[in-house]
């Protein structure tokens, strides 16, 4: 099968990119709305970004041609938190990415636990080992897609997740997200380390 963009509708061109590009994180996202109401949903379009400055990446898209209540507000608050998805988590989180109406306190929905954050206005949830402040940094508008940059002004981690000062993967158990309902487990962890090359005439 050949995919022209060009020619293929974008929903089509969708499913097949979220079958293809796995497994990808998922940021819980926890923002505070109107009132005081918090919000919170997942979202998989999510990465990394830097570390100098501290910057991670999600991908907001619009929905029925409006922002989603994540977006209206991030741009509000100017922050909000992601709280990493485990295993143990993963059927709450899906519970919140319903097309729920904006009044509704997805934590109090699912049954989660919102903490005060240090730094920003937005819930932590108590339930996810890993919490990442973020304020908002810049967005990038990708007409159906809004791109948050968010810079991470606080990390709260877990202390049982370390071994030999290092995040275990193996204890954080992250689910990931793969195509249409599907989500995976880590699965097996490889260890390859990088090869040692001597350092190149002119250095660098």
């Amino acid at each position: 099968m050949i995919l022209d963009p060009e020619s293929v509708p974008s929903s089509e061109l969708y499913r097949v990119m979220i079958g293809v590009i796995v497994p990808r994180p998922i940021a819980f996202v926890s923002t505070v709305g109107e009132g005081g109401r918090f919000n919170a949903a997942p979202f998989s379009f999510f990465t990394g970004l830097s570390s100098a400055p501290p910057l991670l990446g999600i991908s907001i898209n619009v929905r029925a041609g409006a922002p989603k209540d994540t977006l209206r507000n991030l741009r509000a608050s100017g922050d909000f938190v992601v709280n990493v998805v485990t295993e143990e988590l993963l059927e709450r989180v899906v519970r919140t990415s319903g097309d729920w109406p904006p009044e509704v306190d997805e934590l109090a929905l699912t049954g989660l636990t919102p903490l005060a954050s240090d730094r920003v206005r937005a819930p932590r949830v108590q339930e996810s080992p890993v919490q990442i402040e973020c304020r908002l940094e810049r967005e990038v508008d990708l007409g159906k897609t809004f791109f948050v940059i968010g810079e991470i002004v606080r990390m709260h981690v877990a202390d049982h997740l370390f071994t030999d000062g290092r995040v275990d993967v193996r204890k954080l158990k992250p689910a990931a997200r793969l195509g249409g309902a599907q989500y995976a487990r880590l699965g097996e962890v490889l260890e390859i380390p990088r090869p040692v090359v001597g350092p190149r005439a002119g250095g660098g």
